[in-house]
């Protein structure tokens, strides 16, 4: 099981994320790609690490554009989970 941690814990392992602005403790940055084949690409890479380590994101995509947060629900804020799909996340979105 995760433990929590601390939201400025997560940002210091984290390239360029910031908190929600829903008042819950949670993590959010948007990427931008050229086109939708793109950021679609991108989304299937992470759904496939979400589903090897047991950690869903929850997301939002327009075109060429995915908005990504990250909470662990099982302890109601964050988790070393959410700085283990963050680092992964930011290195996919710096290999496309």
């Amino acid at each position: 099981m995760a433990c929590k941690i601390t939201i400025k814990e997560v940002l210091s392992q984290l390239n360029s994320w910031s908190t929600e602005n829903d008042k819950r403790d949670a993590i959010t940055k948007e990427f931008k790609f050229s086109n939708f084949k793109k950021a679609f690409s991108f989304m299937t890479s992470i759904a496939l690490k979400a589903e090897e380590i047991g950690h869903h994101p929850e997301w939002f995509n327009v075109y060429n554009k995915v908005i990504i947060t990250l909470t662990t629900h099982d302890v109601e804020g964050l988790s070393d989970k959410d700085i283990m799909l963050g680092q992964f996340i930011d290195e996919q979105y710096e290999e496309k």
